[in-house]
């Protein structure tokens, strides 16, 4: 953990401002995209909608940009991917570690309620906006005209259909994005219209399955065996106090798990798909009886359609889960003491902000709730965050290149070494937009050219 406490501290000192400048322009286009939604979503719900995924997608950029400034103080990871020197390679590594990270970004956005706290600024904005036009036409004699507006997200054929046509238009850039000219930077302009609508469809779902879930989670809630459940709970805690303290602490401590454990990992695991480097890693095989007979089945399928169904999965669900898959991978490879480390330095950090928050108000002194600390703790918070938050990053920075660094040397070591690099440039391994190769290889090209032949 020392090693990770000096590493941090190095890449925070040497590029703190810059740091500071990226969040500061992340958060700053997240406002005003927001703002701008709920100006555009007071007169039309589509556009509205269409906008709130890029107040999301500011805040990816920023973060990824972030992570990629502070590789040159990462010596562990340079060794594995050296910095593209090329201008175009460079480009090309920040779209791919945008793309990349949109999934597990949106995912951490999603189940941390930061996707219902931008619709809900988004809505409340929006209906602002709809009270200044509405009470303006009624000064003059005019009536104002709200249907087709704001919309709130849901599920309902306009969120579900724009999900739909942005998954279609991403699957298709996917598919043929190579055959796009290279001329007056077209391929650069499909590339930004390729990230927005990754950004678009995964957003929309992961909204989407949180109104799913909560809809299920209300519905469990209200349930007999629930009530039952509840008068279990009264019955055996009212004749015995500590039994009902036990119960208390353990409902209250799997609550605090999520902000203790799996915020961490979840940061560690978006820092390992933007750098996209993992040690070679031993992959689980599926096996059984019932396994092995779909695989059998699988097999007795005629030759393309098994290639337009691995086409289709790996494009679907490999391409993007395989990066996730083999950051969670690498870190259960690096070892609990390092990723308890890990965890005790971004609980302290965290710790940090709130302490930091606690001592600026105490130094200010009391003073009026509404006319003082309303504005002011908005401000406060968003200052402090500007100040740890780069923190933040370089102890996650510095610990994914200790866990790389300790891999790497475990491996050579044995000499068993391997790293998924593609091109010399820092991407999402194996999920390059383009040209990707699905599991197997050419050792999977060559048995489908057989089985080609054979059909012939």
């Amino acid at each position: 953990m020392l090693s990770v406490l000096v590493r941090a501290g190095r890449v925070w000192l040497a590029h703190w401002p810059a740091l500071l400048a990226w969040l500061l322009g992340g958060t700053l286009v997240h406002f005003l995209v927001l703002k701008l939604a709920s100006f555009v979503g007071a007169q039309n719900a589509v556009g509205g909608i269409l906008l709130l995924p890029v107040a999301a997608l500011a805040l990816l950029i920023a973060y990824v940009a972030m992570f990629l400034v502070v590789r040159d103080g990462m010596p562990g990871l340079r060794g594995l991917a050296p910095l593209p020197s090329d201008p175009t390679e460079r480009r090309d590594a920040f779209l791919s570690g945008v793309l990349g990270g949109i999934l597990p970004f949106v995912a951490f956005y999603a189940a941390w309620g930061f996707i219902r706290e931008d619709v809900i600024t988004y809505t409340n904005d929006a209906f602002e906006w709809q009270f200044i036009w509405g009470f303006s036409a009624a000064l003059n004699g005019r009536d104002f005209d709200s249907a087709g507006t704001i919309d709130d997200l849901g599920i309902n054929p306009l969120t579900i259909g724009l999900l739909v046509i942005a998954f279609v238009g991403r699957w298709a850039y996917k598919r043929y994005g190579d055959r796009v000219p290279h001329t007056f930077g077209s391929r650069r302009v499909f590339g930004v219209v390729a990230v927005y609508l990754e950004a678009l469809w995964v957003y929309l779902a992961a909204y989407l399955i949180t109104d799913l879930v909560g809809l299920v989670t209300g519905w469990v809630e209200t349930r007999q065996g629930t009530v039952w459940l509840g008068d279990l709970r009264d019955g055996l805690t009212g004749w015995l106090a500590p039994l009902g303290i036990l119960w208390d602490g353990v409902g209250w401590l799997l609550g605090e798990v999520g902000g203790i454990i799996l915020l961490p990992l979840a940061w560690l695991t978006i820092a390992g798909v933007i750098y996209g480097q993992a040690v070679k890693a031993t992959t689980p095989r599926l096996s059984g009886t019932r396994f092995t007979r779909v695989r059998a089945r699988y097999g007795s399928i005629p030759a393309r359609a098994r290639r337009r169904i691995s086409d289709f999965w790996d494009s679907l669900v490999v391409s993007r889960f395989r990066p996730v898959g083999a950051a969670i991978v690498l870190m259960w490879r690096a070892g609990p003491v390092l990723i308890g480390g890990y965890i005790l330095l971004f609980t302290v950090v965290e710790f940090g902000l709130q302490w930091l928050l606690i001592g600026v108000s105490r130094a200010l002194g009391p003073h009026e709730y509404l006319g003082f600390w309303v504005p002011m703790s908005v401000a406060l918070v968003m200052i402090a965050t500007l100040l740890v938050e780069p923190l933040r990053v370089a102890v996650i920075a510095a610990t994914y290149d200790q866990t790389v660094t300790a891999l790497a040397d475990a491996d050579r070591s044995a000499g068993d070494v391997e790293s998924h690099v593609s091109g010399n440039s820092v991407g999402v391994a194996a999920t390059r937009d383009r040209d990707e190769q699905p599991v197997g290889g050419i050792a999977r090209q060559q048995d489908e050219t057989g089985e080609v032949e054979r059909d012939r």
